[in-house]
């Protein structure tokens, strides 16, 4: 009878100091796989109750698709991260846990902490759904020591639309057969730039406020601001002054500018880091700068890029707990730090940029202030908060076929962005009928 006793008082032991495991699924690929691995095993340290299984998902798309997979199984992960174009389809799937809803449970979390240029686009009709994590914009990346050589200011970037042509043309060099060997400029295949140069010119993607006051029913940039983008990209083109990348390849860029086939870059601020080392590891100064705009138009800004780390519902209570606590570790000034180091993604939270200007990290390191000032000096409006759109993926293939037809020459710049117009439309009604708006 006692060593019955002692034997259910030794499993009772065992299981109350049982670990709790959550599995946390991202799509960061590359470096940040380590990266974020090393951020969570620091989180075990400080938490030896919690274990957390990090597993890297493939890209934004993959992994909000083997979400969805995984919770038609049963068996959805407790952490995900989703991009930001997903924060429709993820609050009217109803899977996650809000993280408002945790937000207003927890009296330790101080949310005023958070910068509101990053929280104004996930904070959806006031309630904040998931908590922002790896966020950017694009910048202009240019190569100081090319621009020296074609007797370019190294120190004055394009600022607009004509100056980019101009430089642009400057900076091609064709050998004596008349083949390009260096081009002006690049940027992948990717309707995000698209997204990003009408908020630059203060205007919408779809009607609604971009989605913010009501569900979006049709697109709305076959507009003056849609156009004036449309017809850069093709002049850039026809003219040979940039090298266009396969859809969606953004390494392909990356590649072109760091082996300096191309003079200018606009990619993500998550580069930064990776595109320093590529200017070292070639002999090149590397440069960055605001997002060029046509001298003409309003001045707008940026919109958060990246995406937000959010808690699926349907597991154990202490399995959320666990969650949460693993989330808001994600959050902290300290992290934040270490993934801004560590990408170039900017903090998402005041205080920790307060520390990393106190340290003097800038002062060393003023590419990787560059986004952020471009955020901070952004107008908040719905144009430059992110339009919300249920079918956005669906959006963004629309839009980059449109460019495709246009530099394949099937389409005039002002036919494919009609035709673009509508589909999306066409996208956007099917969307809203599938969930009954």
């Amino acid at each position: 009878m006692k060593k019955w006793l002692v034997l259910v008082l030794s499993v009772l032991v065992v299981l109350s100091f049982a670990k709790v495991k959550i599995q946390f699924w991202h799509a960061m690929g590359g470096w940040r796989i380590e990266l974020l691995q090393g951020m969570a095993d620091e989180f075990m340290k400080l938490h030896p109750d919690i274990e957390v299984e990090v597993q890297y998902t493939g890209s934004y798309r993959d992994t909000l698709n083997k979400l969805i997979a995984a919770v038609k199984a049963g068996n959805p992960p407790h952490v995900v991260q989703i991009y930001d174009i997903g924060t429709q389809v993820m609050i009217d799937g109803e899977i996650a846990v809000p993280i408002q809803d945790l937000i207003d449970k927890d009296p330790t979390f101080d949310i005023g902490k958070f910068m509101p240029q990053v929280l104004n686009y996930y904070r959806i009709n006031g309630k904040l759904y998931s908590m922002p994590f790896n966020s950017s914009n694009p910048i202009l990346y240019y190569n100081k020591t090319l621009f020296k050589k074609a007797g370019l200011d190294p120190n004055h970037p394009p600022r607009t639309f004509d100056e980019l042509l101009e430089y642009a043309k400057k900076l091609t060099i064709k050998d004596k057969d008349g083949n390009i060997v260096q081009s002006g400029i690049t940027w992948p295949l990717h309707a995000w730039f698209f997204e990003q140069f009408m908020a630059v010119q203060n205007a919408p993607l779809v009607d609604n406020n971009n989605g913010r006051t009501g569900r979006p029913t049709k697109a709305i940039f076959n507009s003056e601001a849609g156009r004036r983008f449309f017809k850069l990209w093709y002049e850039l083109s026809k003219n040979g002054w940039m090298i266009n990348t396969k859809k969606e390849d953004w390494t392909g860029a990356r590649q072109l500018f760091g082996s300096q086939k191309v003079a200018m870059l606009i990619s993500s601020t998550s580069d930064v880091a990776l595109m320093e080392k590529l200017a070292k590891e070639n002999g090149f100064e590397l440069g960055t700068a605001f997002l060029p705009r046509p001298k003409e138009a309003k001045s707008g800004g940026v919109v958060i890029g990246g995406g937000s780390l959010w808690i699926i519902g349907g597991h154990p209570k202490k399995e959320i707990d666990a969650a949460w606590e693993f989330v808001k570790f994600m959050a902290s000034p300290q992290l934040q730090i270490k993934w801004h180091e560590g990408t170039g993604y900017f903090p998402i939270r005041k205080d920790a940029v307060e520390m990393l200007m106190n340290q003097g990290y800038y002062a060393e390191h003023p590419n990787h202030l560059t986004a952020l000032l471009q955020l901070l000096l952004s107008v908040q409006n719905p144009n430059t908060n992110g339009a919300i759109i249920g079918a956005f993926p669906e959006v963004r293939d629309i839009i980059e076929t449109a460019v495709e037809k246009m530099l394949n020459g099937e389409m005039s710049p002002e036919d494919a962005l009609a035709w673009a117009e509508k589909e999306a439309t066409k996208a956007i009604k099917e969307y809203n009928e599938l969930y009954g708006y």
